[in-house]
């Protein structure tokens, strides 16, 4: 079967917008970490949709929560309430006033880059005319829309969509001098991830964040803290911040939140979340009941699980192991969400090929490096099939 065929099911006529390029695989079925394709070939997903399915594919909880909702209310409209969405939040904000000490408050929406596009307009509300400014790090990734896209830190993304919307400024990652020397009046707040996951999984220096915090106190701006990636148990805590030991102003969330299904969310200090006044922001599916289930669903088996613990057991089972891998130079990252520098001469691009094509789902985060976050349910079993793959793809590459 040719590519083109395969990409859209054998139909003569591709339905998709050519934005992703021609899949190599067709996934029909997951459970766990293993999926398997049209052709019932059996994977073991290291990338976990991107670190989306972090409880394991067809989590049989979220699936029961799903079912259970989609048989009691979908949808009624932000004109009134449901005690899904309600739920949810009491519990997002419990699990964010614990890290935090702070108390705050909940929107929901469908994504990641619709959780910062919220968290950059309630910067601009914040900040007030004149005052509107973002400063976010070179490398960065915060969302294909164009003010999420704005605000990531990779000019490449941006050449083919100019004039970008105004008001955003890259400074170098992990220099808290460059930072500083962005800084004027114009400035509302700073845009950071603990870890930059579409960067090449690089880690934020604890120090770095601490210092951040600092400025954004001592000029009065907001620190807008990007956990798309990061959040939910998925570097051994439930919040990347965390491990710097900051409080940020506003935090950013998706991906995990829903295993799977669509669903992401603005958490801000109830003080800072209170200049959103009715009618500056929305969304028509803001809490709606079935992904709000999901949520909650999602929620309330990584605490019955300790999913942090999860995460920083496995995910430093995984970084050992995968350490000792001939043709891995090294090994970055937090708790499951790590990246393997391989040796001067190996194509990561290549290396990810054989490696699907020998049942292993990473990616090539970089030209260098491949990324892992398989669900924070992998088991030391499938971490050793794992490396051995890993192994034998990276020995045929030196030989």
């Amino acid at each position: 079967m040719s590519s083109h065929a395969f990409a859209t099911g054998g139909a003569t006529h591709c339905p998709f917008m050519p934005v992703f390029g021609a899949p190599q695989v067709m996934f029909a079925r997951g459970k766990g970490t293993e999926l398997w394709d049209t052709d019932d070939k059996r994977y073991l997903d290291f990338l976990g949709g991107l670190a989306v399915i972090s409880l394991g594919h067809a989590n049989p909880a979220v699936a029961e929560a799903l079912c259970r909702q989609a048989n009691t209310l979908l949808h009624v409209s932000n004109l009134f309430a449901n005690p899904v969405a309600t739920e949810a939040a009491l519990l997002l904000n419990r699990l964010l006033a614990d890290v935090t000490g702070e108390g705050g408050q909940v929107f929901f929406c469908n994504s990641g880059a619709e959780a910062n596009e919220a968290a950059l307009k309630l910067a601009r509300k914040f900040g007030g005319r004149g005052r509107h400014v973002v400063v976010s790090a070179l490398g960065s990734f915060h969302g294909r829309t164009l003010a999420a896209l704005a605000a990531t830190g990779q000019p490449a993304k941006h050449e083919p969509f100019h004039p970008m919307p105004e008001g955003f400024r890259h400074v170098p990652f992990n220099d808290i001098e460059a930072l500083a020397a962005a800084v004027d009046p114009s400035v509302a707040a700073v845009l950071l991830e603990p870890v930059q996951g579409e960067g090449g999984v690089l880690p934020a220096d604890p120090e770095y964040l601490r210092a951040v915090r600092r400025l954004c106190d001592e000029r009065g701006m907001l620190l807008i803290v990007d956990e798309i990636q990061t959040g939910l148990g998925r570097t051994g805590k439930w919040f990347g911040f965390e491990h710097a030991g900051i409080v940020p102003d506003v935090v950013t969330m998706a991906k995990a939140l829903g295993n799977g299904f669509p669903i992401g969310a603005v958490w801000a200090r109830t003080d800072r979340a209170a200049v959103f006044q009715p009618g500056d922001h929305g969304s028509t599916y803001s809490g709606t009941a079935i992904a709000t289930a999901a949520a909650i669903a999602v929620l309330q088996e990584m605490q019955r699980i300790d999913a942090p613990r999860c995460a920083a057991e496995r995910g430093a089972e995984l970084a050992t192991k995968l350490a000792a891998v001939p043709g891995v130079a090294s090994v970055r990252g937090s708790g499951l969400l790590l990246a393997a520098e391989l040796a001067d001469g190996l194509d990561a691009k290549a290396v990810y090929a054989e490696l699907l094509h020998r049942g292993l789902v990473t990616n090539a985060v970089t030209a260098t490096a491949l990324r892992l976050a398989p669900p924070l349910t992998v088991s030391s079993e499938e971490i050793d099939e794992a490396i051995g793959i890993i192994t034998a793809v990276l020995e045929e590459a030196l030989s």
